[in-house]
């Protein structure tokens, strides 16, 4: 549906050029939400202002349901941003408008009839949760009423795509929750493809399907949310889901344990099915080990169970040897060293 083909973006400061994003090739499938992370000026919110042509890349294509975004004449591209909603950090509500009179402020643009606009905010209020709020202003509002007013404004034209920029960045971690149910519904029962940047984890972690992470302008890393949790490849990736899930035993921790004469300690991780099997008990009664779990947990991720576990196995080293070895055949498993192995 969407599709950023090498596409490029320099901007000139002066004599000096600032390349923000570079060769980013991604493709966004209908019906997605789709999350892109990264750090402070890893070049996410330009690619995201690519889509629309708010901004316009140095180099490279834009496609959304196959056409070239960037080809497109003035007129066509105004009827094309039409079917993108966009939800923003700050809200960007009028002050001086009402919230019925927010919402319907795209649809007034677009020439719509009174009628059908008043049949629309109406509509969209009830979606969203907010039919009492309708006739107040916006500092009337908590943060969170306000980006339900933003989310419905973003759907008043009835767009196929909502990007969201930092949507739940300024807002605190009940209500950042209550938002992504909301985008939830949205991408669930109006079948609208979400395009969402964030540098919160969690935030990727709750709601989208794929995910891909920027750095200095660049994709490092991009596949489906559950393995790119369960499996991180990149470095910068790694912080990332070490920020919402501590994975492994704090450095000191990890180094007492060794120091205290601890056995050697190894990750396994279960993923899916495998998760609700006795293996380790099973693997390791028959080759007479037994084992401790130091650390760890199995909890839910994108509907699927997923488990790490920090475990030491004690017995005759050839006996552990070989439950290693088994274990290796179905489950992903790693010795953790601390800083000072």
């Amino acid at each position: 549906m969407i599709e950023f083909r090498n596409v490029s973006k320099t901007f000139s400061l002066g004599k000096r050029e600032v390349h923000a994003v570079k060769a980013v090739t991604l493709s966004v499938q209908e019906g997605e939400i789709f999350g892109i992370i990264g750090f402070s000026g890893a070049g996410k919110s330009t690619l995201l202002r690519i889509v629309n042509m708010l901004e316009r890349p140095t180099s490279g294509k834009v496609l959304i349901h196959g056409v070239n975004v960037g080809e497109l004449s003035p007129k066509e591209l105004r009827t094309r941003r039409q079917n993108i909603g966009m939800i923003f950090q700050n809200f960007n509500l009028f002050n001086s408008r009402t919230v019925s009179g927010n919402i319907a402020y795209p649809l007034r643009l677009a020439g719509t009839p009174n009628k059908e606009i008043e049949e629309r905010v109406k509509e969209l209020l009830q979606f969203v949760g907010l039919t009492e709020k309708a006739n107040d202003y916006p500092n009337q509002l908590s943060g969170g009423q306000k980006q339900r007013v933003g989310i419905a404004r973003a759907l008043a034209t009835s767009p196929d795509i909502l990007i969201c920029d930092e949507a739940t960045s300024a807002l605190d971690p009940e209500t950042t929750a209550e938002i992504l149910k909301l985008l939830k519904k949205v991408n669930k029962e109006l079948g609208i493809t979400i395009l969402l940047i964030t540098h919160e984890m969690h935030v990727i972690q709750s709601i989208c399907s794929k995910v891909a992470i920027m750095e200095e302008g660049k994709v490092i890393e991009t596949g489906e949310v559950f393995e790119i949790f369960t499996n991180p490849k990149h470095s910068t990736t790694q912080r990332f889901i070490r920020s919402v899930q501590q994975d492994k035993p704090s450095e000191k921790l990890l180094k007492d344990w060794y120091e205290n004469g601890g056995g050697l300690l190894y990750r396994v991780i279960f993923k899916g099915d495998v998760t609700n099997k006795p293996i380790l008990s099973t693997i390791t009664k028959k080759n007479n080990v037994d084992f401790n779990i130091v650390y760890g947990s199995v909890k839910e991720l994108q509907e699927r169970f997923f488990g790490n576990l920090i475990v030491s196995f004690i017995g005759e080293q050839i006996a552990v040897q070989n439950v290693l070895e088994e274990l290796k055949t179905i489950v992903e498993i790693e010795e953790v060293l601390g800083n000072e192995r």
